[in-house]
């Protein structure tokens, strides 16, 4: 790896990518932004290249990308830029890449993600859904290229550090007992069961303690993202569903902990700010300032915890489930929610109709071996056609 090391950031326009830029920009010795993506928001990509001068671009299209390339030669840069899933495999695998941020959101991550996996990168994943669609395939392709993949979530990376360097024989044969996965509780937590019916899209998305995207925003405060993430620890960690609880932890303060069979809880605790996960994968083994200011337990006086309850929360419960049947069933699980939760953010369902729709789907598709890439991709398409079909149904 050379001494300054060059990043690609896919998803660079959202949160993530912000914060990681934020990051990078504090250690302009260490690192070198090699390529940024970015899907709808050119205006902000453009202002990104200009700033850190990648050396490659990528947008979704070709409008897109005539657009970009005449405000990057206006400003006399000569950034080279790229179009659409191709484009993205290609910063991903680049052979002058060694690091790559993985923070595109949904199902659109996961062929980039993949090819810097089999490009044997040291992978930053925040992408969740590519280990979610693909988990088997996606630790194989893992261990066979030699990759490095750190957990950008931050319960993932507080597990993470909170795990022995040797966790990988096996959490029992390192005296894990649980892994405890946080959770906020997003803005619902103690809303009256009758109120959620009615909320709006700018409620859902107005999460009480982390800045996010309008889609990550729906999922926790449907707690579809602790599913998702619960899934991802079972690939990440070698983990069964049923060693995976989650701890609603309304503070945001721990964020994870490690259950030990001595009686001992590993905890990772911090202000809620993702470039702390960020540096720390970024730097790992050594770390650097990110920016975060240090934790004030005086201020935070009191930590909480309860049980999720999974009448507030049903996509939980049916993120647990697909986990337990395993195959293609998390995949459909997936692109359902992304289905249903486009649209809630369109007004075109309920908040609660959102796992309606999850579960009719989990309930009319079988599962199937995941025994390739194309087996996920189809089980993918399926799902998000019957998702359609429910909307259509219901007039919506």
């Amino acid at each position: 790896m050379s001494e300054v090391q060059r990043i690609t950031v896919l998803g660079a326009t959202g949160s993530i990518g912000l914060s990681t830029l934020d990051v990078i920009s504090r250690h302009p010795g260490r690192y070198q932004v090699f390529a940024l993506s970015g899907f709808s928001r050119l205006a902000e990509l453009e202002v990104l290249c200009l700033r850190h001068r990648p050396r490659f671009a990528v947008v979704a299209d070709e409008d897109g990308a005539r657009h970009l390339r005449g405000g990057l030669l206006a400003a006399g840069l000569d950034t080279r830029v790229l179009v659409g899933e191709g484009g993205l495999c290609e910063v991903a695998a680049h052979p002058d890449v060694d690091v790559v941020m993985a923070a595109i959101v949904g199902a659109a991550g996961l062929k980039p993600t993949l090819a810097a996996v089999e490009a044997g990168k040291k992978v930053l994943l925040a992408n969740k859904e590519a280990l979610v669609m693909s988990g088997a395939l996606f630790m194989q392709a893992v261990r066979r290229s030699g990759a490095v993949l750190l957990p950008i979530d931050s319960e993932h990376n507080a597990i993470f550090q909170c795990l022995p360097n040797d966790y990988s024989r096996g959490l029992g044969t390192v005296g894990v007992r649980r892994i405890l996965l946080t959770a906020s509780g997003g803005p619902f937590r103690e809303m009256p069961l009758a109120g959620l019916s009615d909320v709006t899209p700018e409620q859902a998305c107005a999460h009480p303690n982390w800045s996010m995207g309008r889609k990550i925003s729906v999922d926790s405060a449907s707690m579809m993202n602790k599913g998702l993430e619960l899934i991802e620890a079972c690939w990440l960690f070698d983990a069964r569903p049923e060693q995976v609880e989650v701890v609603i932890h309304p503070q945001s303060v721990i964020h994870s902990l490690v259950d030990y069979v001595d009686g001992s809880v590993l905890a990772q605790l911090g202000n809620p700010d993702m470039r702390t996960p960020i540096s720390h994968a970024l730097s790992w083994p050594e770390r650097i300032d990110s920016g975060v200011a240090p934790l004030d337990l005086f201020k935070v006086g009191r930590l909480d915890f309860q049980e999720p309850d999974e009448l507030r929360f049903p996509c939980l419960r049916l993120a647990r489930q697909a986990a337990q049947a395993g195959g293609t069933a998390p995949a459909m699980l997936n692109a359902a929610n992304e289905v249903a939760v486009a649209a809630f953010l369109e007004r075109r369902i309920r908040f609660t109709e959102i796992a309606s729709i999850i579960g009719e789907v989990l309930n009319l598709e079988p599962v199937e071996t995941v025994e390739s890439l194309d087996v996920v991709l189809t089980a993918d398409a399926r799902a998000r056609a019957l998702a359609e079909e429910w909307l259509y149904r219901h007039g919506r």
